[in-house]
């Protein structure tokens, strides 16, 4: 990758987030690292800086409409142009359809697609201005397929690639390029700090989270993704497969689907 570049990436205190700006992290680079938790962040930011980096901490909370455009003037003001913008921050979901209140699923979605496609929008005139860029999404296997207990954070996933396949087509001429990477069970707190349906998290590790691809490996997939301007990379480990299935052959899909243990 080139010097020289400016790259802001959400949700980079822990899991990808924190991993892609590890990975990135190089002299000549400059970072803007957000997401809720400031102390951490810091921690990340130091860490980035010991490989060279540059690196701006810039605290909001996604779903904060005002906080959002407040974070973006910010990154206006302080720089020319932003190369990179990774989407990343989210949060999850582990409860059923039938039991989850629409207020928990909405909070869901706020984060999840609107919290994305606000920051986007924000920054799109000023990439469009400074002569393009590239935008990083970070769906998920789930933005692909329905799953159990994973509505609302499904449907904002669905959400994501139609926004953002949109805003591509769109702004090819523009020099806009976007990557939409499909991770499936990465080794990170996700589940952790996923809503259950009273809204609070659900404060356990699901053993396919535990076992899955570490985000350190998630990041070099990504980072190779992006360098290669791809369109979509999907990434894990045999739960890879399921995509290819629910289009090449649903029935199987489907079979194993209903199969699965949601938490397991």
């Amino acid at each position: 990758m080139t010097k020289s570049k400016i790259i802001w990436i959400t949700g980079a205190s822990s899991g990808i987030g924190e991993a892609l700006a590890l990975k990135w992290a190089a002299p000549g680079i400059q970072l803007v690292l957000s997401g809720r938790n400031y102390n951490q962040l810091e921690i990340v930011a130091e860490n980035c800086k010991k490989q060279g980096a540059e690196v701006l901490v810039l605290a909001f909370d996604l779903a904060v409409p005002e906080e959002v455009v407040l974070a973006v003037a910010n990154v206006q003001s302080a720089f020319p142009c932003v190369d990179i913008l990774v989407n990343n921050g989210g949060i999850s979901q582990r409860s059923l359809l039938i039991d989850t209140p629409m207020e928990v699923a909405r909070k869901i979605m706020e984060v999840d697609f609107w919290g994305h496609a606000g920051l986007t929008r924000q920054i799109l005139p000023f990439m469009v201005k400074s002569g393009g860029g590239q935008i990083v999404v970070v769906s998920s296997l789930t933005g692909l397929f329905g799953f159990p207990q994973r509505s609302a954070y499904a449907a904002a996933k669905h959400a994501l690639h139609g926004y953002f396949e949109t805003l591509r087509l769109e702004h090819f001429r523009d020099n806009i390029r976007v990557t939409m990477v499909c991770p499936g069970m990465v080794k990170t707190n996700i589940s952790i700090h996923s809503l259950t349906a009273t809204g609070g998290e659900h404060g356990l590790m699901d053993k396919g989270q535990e076992e899955g691809v570490s985000a350190a490996y998630c990041a070099k997939k990504i980072v190779k993704a992006v360098s290669n301007n791809r369109k979509e990379v999907i990434i894990g480990k045999k739960d890879v497969i399921m995509p290819y299935l629910k289009r090449y052959i649903p029935w199987l899909f489907y079979q194993i689907a209903q199969r699965i243990n949601p938490l397991g």
